[in-house]
């Protein structure tokens, strides 16, 4: 069952290579993305139950990546939030911590890690979800 990846970039470039290699390398759908905070924030807010990974950069065209991850503390459970960020120095790492992030990942030299990620959240997922429809009989 493949993650439903919400993405927050504002590079073209960094994004399109993003989605390529995660739907490559891991069992990763991109279901939207958004350029600005405002973007982010609107579409993983309104559709709350359409995604299973968010992965948010926190420099943005408009606002910061740090107001997305805050408008989603209350997410369910299930649902795993990313920063991607080539500012992911101690303090960084901290705040997203403090604002509930699951993970962070440096861009220049984390990409790998970002993928280990979703392959095992993509796994557990399916484990989960299989668990869940073998027990309705």
């Amino acid at each position: 069952m493949k993650l439903r990846t919400y993405i927050v970039e504002d590079n073209a470039t960094i994004r399109e290579n993003l989605i390529g290699t995660l739907e490559e390398l891991a069992e990763v759908q991109a279901v939207g993305m958004a350029e600005t905070e405002d973007e982010g924030k609107q579409w993983l807010t309104a559709h709350s139950t359409h995604w299973d990974l968010a992965i948010v950069d926190l420099f943005l065209r408009q606002g910061s990546g740090l107001g997305v991850l805050a408008a989603c503390r209350d997410r369910l459970s299930a649902q795993k939030m990313v920063v991607l960020s080539n500012y992911a120095t101690p303090d960084v790492r901290m705040r997203c911590a403090q604002l509930g992030v699951d993970a962070v990942f440096d861009k220049s030299n984390e990409i790998d890690a970002l993928v280990d990620f979703c392959i095992v959240h993509s796994t557990q997922r399916s484990s989960n979800g299989a668990a869940a429809n073998g027990s309705m009989g």
